[in-house]
């Protein structure tokens, strides 16, 4: 990066941090600390809500995502403006009313010590290890691209937010928020604007729209039924309808946030606008993903957008093999370069017989080019079998590095440390909440004075914000970290919902019924993910349906009062 780059990075990054901590000033306590005294306005519920999910995995694999498989993932949230609606009626005034800290706390109320245990220990683990892979999945690119050590950048990309998280708690997360989603959509636009303006000066918006999609990367909807298959209408609707409700219910991370809000017209407010506001936001956050893909056949692309892992491989007895598959991959591109022109031309005079032709020859060309990386794939895993294959996180911090102007480099880069402490000073903060709310005061320590507790929590943030930088350092290699950590949720999330519907809707069955029955519903779903029985979307849905008829099939055998 050029000096200009490194002063914007920063600069930004100290703005923020600064600001968290001018935010955090003030006598805190428990409530200040993970509710901020239920004080916040729906649109600072809806920005954190917003910048808690965005993640760093967002704004880098999505692009990379579309890239490659085209805009169909915007599907898996299709179900969310529904599952905002749901929580709405449901969840939202029960937690109000309660007064709860955290959602499992609820659980107790309803059932019994042991499956509010279970659920927050379910969470615990699969937002400590999401967390780490927030960490890593920045880290990862960012230390291959710019030469960075991964380590020294997991520590500082972890590290430096912990200041003003364990600092200020929800307030500082809420408010920094807030201000790192204006720089994050400013930068992101100024990304999007340049993919198009940087195409050869006849080439506009529109016509890069119709290339694109000539190249079947606007494939925004797929009707057809598969289980297999991970982004169609249904699985988005159904299955992304599941995980969204169990996120937003009963993930700390996320109902910590709208907890923070000073009504509950104001939590409603906040998420029912959040179900408005995210699906067209990834769709424009995929949307640059074509548009890069559309740069790259008018300028070349490499082989690989790892040129880190290129490099080491070039370096080995596989090296002059590799350099022979690149002359080739190299040489379709420029054919591209031509193929990608005349279709262009074709669709300027609305020709659809010459369309056809133009189009069929550049698919078949992209389809060679594709071939020969494949060989240069298996090529890299002979020269190194621990080798990361898939460049899909890689393609847009590529094209950023590469093609953008000294600045917007330092800008971007500033953007991908953001988003990746706007969801993990959430997730910390929640991860805190959940252990001294729901395991050290419940079962360790009842009677401690509030200054003790406040202690007790500023700690608990900091040790984990050490653990989750200890499983970024161990996180790599795992592909599109994107859907690797939807995966992770995928695991637990379903469960964790059915643990709740049960506990807001049949209200004949008890704990125990419910705690076993949850039990069973998690082997289930972990045996099916492992023999690859569905693709994991519908695994949200599996899970909360098992928990449910186990629960209603246990009961009967469970001598215990319904409510314990």
């Amino acid at each position: 990066m050029s000096s200009l780059d490194w002063v914007v990075l920063i600069s930004t990054l100290t703005i923020i941090i600064l600001y968290g901590i001018w935010k955090s000033r003030g006598k805190q306590n428990m409530e200040s600390y993970f509710l901020g005294n239920q004080a916040m306005p729906w649109y600072i519920v809806l920005l954190s809500i917003i910048g808690t999910q965005a993640s760093a995995i967002t704004f880098i694999s999505a692009p990379g995502q579309a890239y490659t498989d085209g805009m169909r993932f915007v599907q898996y949230y299709f179900g969310l403006p529904l599952a905002m609606v749901v929580l709405c009626i449901t969840f939202v005034p029960i937690f109000h009313k309660l007064k709860v800290y955290t959602a499992y706390e609820f659980l107790e109320k309803r059932f019994d010590l042991k499956t509010r245990t279970l659920a927050s220990f379910l969470f615990l683990v699969q937002r400590g290890l999401s967390t780490g892979i927030s960490i890593c999945a920045p880290s990862i690119i960012l230390s291959s691209l710019l030469g960075w050590n991964l380590y020294w950048t997991n520590m500082i990309m972890g590290g430096m937010l912990i200041i003003y998280t364990v600092a200020g708690g929800t307030r500082a997360v809420a408010y920094t928020q807030t201000l790192q989603l204006a720089i994050i959509f400013g930068g992101m636009f100024l990304a999007g604007w340049m993919v198009v303006h940087l195409l050869p000066a006849d080439i506009g918006f529109k016509q890069a729209l119709q290339v694109s999609g000539k190249m079947d990367k606007l494939n925004v909807i797929v009707t057809k039924f598969d289980w297999n298959d991970k982004y169609n209408i249904w699985s988005g609707l159904i299955g992304g309808f599941f995980l969204a409700l169990s996120y937003f219910g009963t993930d700390q991370s996320q109902v910590g946030r709208y907890l923070t809000a000073r009504s509950i017209k104001e939590s409603r407010m906040g998420l029912l606008m959040n179900g408005l506001v995210k699906v067209p936001m990834q769709f424009l956050i995929l949307l640059i993903g074509a548009m890069v893909f559309v740069f790259y056949l008018y300028f070349r692309a490499p082989i690989f957008f790892n040129e880190s892992q290129l490099a080491r491989v070039r370096n080995t007895s596989q090296g002059p093999a590799l350099q022979q598959l690149e002359n080739k991959y190299n040489s379709l591109s420029t054919r591209k370069q031509q193929q990608v022109k005349d279709l262009a031309a074709a669709l300027e005079t609305k020709d659809a017989a010459s369309t056809a032709v133009a189009k069929k020859a550049l698919l078949q060309t992209d389809e060679q080019a594709l071939a020969i990386r494949k060989e240069a794939l298996t090529l890299m895993k002979k020269a190194d079998p621990t080798a990361d294959t898939n460049d899909t996180n890689y393609i847009f911090l590529h094209f950023v590095v590469n093609s953008l102007p000294k600045g917007l480099v330092g800008l971007l880069v500033a953007i991908i440390f953001l988003a990746a402490w706007g969801s993990i000073a959430a997730a910390l903060n929640s991860l805190a909440s959940t252990t001294v709310i729901d395991v050290y005061q419940r079962l360790y320590n009842g009677h401690g004075t509030p200054e003790h507790y406040m202690r007790i929590s500023k700690l608990w943030t900091l040790i984990w914000g050490v653990f989750c930088i200890v499983v970024a350092q161990f996180a790599s290699g795992l592909g599109s970290l994107i859907e690797v950590v939807n995966i992770l949720g995928s695991w637990f999330y379903g469960v964790t919902l059915g643990i709740f519907m049960v506990a807001f809707y049949l209200k004949r069955v008890g704990g125990t019924a419910t705690f076993w029955a949850a039990i069973a519903a998690e082997a289930v779903v972990l045996a099916m993910y492992g023999l690859e029985q569905v693709s994991f979307l519908w695994l949200n849905a599996i899970g909360c349906i098992l928990v449910i008829v186990f629960a209603m099939i246990l009961q009967p055998f469970i001598k215990k009062p319904a409510l314990s």
